[in-house]
């Protein structure tokens, strides 16, 4: 039994080894064929279909700000209806740029948001947390902080995220200060800005300027930020403070309707899309009145309701063709796209939620979604992040990065030499070519088992959830935080402290 935990001990020793031979964060390159689901004529149909709902029936925006910059653009507002001419809006939508770089504190870690590079980023705002030692229980900012870290530590996670879970320990009106500090101190990723209200955001322009420079943060953003419509048709006044505050100060934003279709958009996945479609170039259209050239990331987030108990299903197929069409349609506006995300209706980290998640992911990568917020950790319709899902989310975003690579055609990979020297009834398992290729040869997860029956039964008969659990324990107790300078840390407490005292 000693030699077998030696062995064992050997064993997690060498992999280690490994993986820290392996980049910490590679933001993947998408080469393999989009998948595209409706033929062009449909996407012309969709498009053409949102127009006319965009001219003749209108968006609202509830506040005055964003309406006087509406009329100053030459759009028609009655009260707080705006009625878009389909010239105007296709105007606008064209000043946004096609791609962008997002700043991190480690610039090994800058993203490049569009084009052929995903980003994958954690779940954003559950209230609950859960693990299988404890339960389900309200977030804190202890929990918040671990999951920084978590994303931190994972080469398959680019992005920090936003308000990766609610710390309802802390005050509503400064809890955004927390946030963004702890993203900053426990981790060297690109983050996401608060969009809770105008002063929010005009915090998280603040610190980010501190962090980077008010000049370097407008040459290229260093937030992101996440700005729902309230479908269907209306933009309400605190996403339209944020993102003003966020536009004018050529920070990026990312467009997002979110709609659960048979409630807030039709039971047809064809009116769902016309609607979505024309909330979304409404949303980017504004954005570009208010300063031309902002980053902006046209944004989807789509599931049905059941219509015999009116809650929301996630995984479900309508959902998934909704993803793969919305990307076509943002590819037509040549923007960036956000989509998609391991979403689970399961409450905890069983079968359930990972045929939830990966019915969601996949499609996600075919489509070539650019920026996929909720990548890891969200489990019961986004009302709670799992601490075991969050690392088993991990290990199919590893697989899904080897994916997305395509096959390897290099005169290596064809592999010539080897099939020269095994004869026929022999094996490569010796041969230069493996040996020099086997560390990295297949994408092997250190989390999922495959060991045959004896080995597992002698090491407990643990599920992955069990396995999983133990893998945040140990991540968390090797926990190391990236350097910050002491002075840019100084004078951002200065502020948080400040702002502290007046909210």
């Amino acid at each position: 039994m000693q030699d077998t935990r030696k062995s064992r001990r050997g064993s997690r020793d060498k992999r280690r080894e490994r993986a820290e031979k392996i980049s910490h964060m590679v933001q993947p390159v998408h080469n393999i064929p989009i998948y595209e689901l409706v033929n062009p004529e449909g996407i012309e149909l969709i498009h053409q279909k949102s127009l006319e709902i965009l001219q003749e029936v209108g968006i609202d925006f509830y506040l005055e700000e964003a309406i006087a910059i509406l009329k100053k653009s030459g759009v028609d507002v009655r009260g707080e209806t705006a009625y878009f001419d389909a010239d105007l809006i296709l105007e606008y939508v064209a000043k946004a740029p096609s791609e962008f770089t997002q700043l991190a504190r480690n610039p090994e870690n800058h993203l490049t948001i569009g084009g052929d590079r995903m980003v994958f980023a954690p779940v954003y705002g559950p209230p609950f947390v859960y693990d299988i030692q404890r339960g389900r229980r309200e977030a804190r900012l202890v929990d918040f902080q671990n999951f920084v870290k978590l994303a931190y530590m994972s080469p398959y996670i680019h992005h920090s995220g936003g308000t990766i879970v609610e710390p309802t320990d802390e005050p509503d009106a400064t809890r955004h200060l927390d946030m963004l500090f702890s993203h900053i101190k426990y981790s060297d990723k690109a983050f996401m800005g608060s969009v809770m209200s105008r002063a929010n955001a005009q915090d998280s322009v603040r610190i980010a300027e501190i962090l980077y420079g008010a000049n370097e943060i407008r040459q290229n953003p260093a937030l992101i930020s996440l700005i729902n419509i309230s479908s269907p048709r209306r933009l309400d006044d605190r996403m339209l403070e944020a993102l003003t505050v966020y536009a004018k100060a050529r920070q990026a934003v990312i467009i997002t309707p979110f709609i659960m279709a048979g409630a807030m958009s039709p039971v047809s996945l064809a009116g769902t899309l016309i609607q979505q479609n024309a909330e979304a170039l409404a949303g980017i259209a504004y954005a570009q009145m208010v300063n031309p050239g902002t980053p902006v990331v046209y944004g989807s987030f789509m599931t049905n309701v059941d219509l015999k108990s009116g809650a929301p299903v996630f995984g479900s197929p309508e959902s998934q063709m909704a993803l793969l069409t919305s990307a076509q349609m943002a590819r037509r506006y040549n923007l960036p796209f956000r989509s998609g995300g391991m979403f689970a209706s399961s409450k905890v980290a069983d079968a359930q939620a990972a045929y939830e998640s990966v019915m969601t992911m996949l499609p996600t990568v075919q489509a070539r979604v650019n920026f996929v917020l909720h990548a890891a950790g969200w489990l019961e319709n986004g009302m709670t992040a799992g601490y075991e899902k969050f690392v088993m989310d991990c290990e199919m975003l590893g697989m899904y990065h080897k994916l997305i690579k395509g096959v390897d055609l290099s005169e290596e990979a064809l592999a010539m030499d080897s099939l020269r020297s095994v004869p026929p009834g022999g094996h490569h398992l010796g041969t230069d070519h493996t040996m020099r290729n086997y560390e990295t040869a297949f994408y092997r997860s250190d989390l999922f088992d495959y060991n045959d029956v004896d080995q597992w039964v002698l090491e407990g008969s643990q599920t992955a959830e069990q396995v999983a659990a133990k893998k945040v324990k140990d991540l968390l107790n090797g926990y190391e935080a990236p350097e910050l300078d002491s002075a840019k840390e100084g004078e951002l407490l200065a502020f948080i402290a400040q702002r502290k005292t007046e909210l």
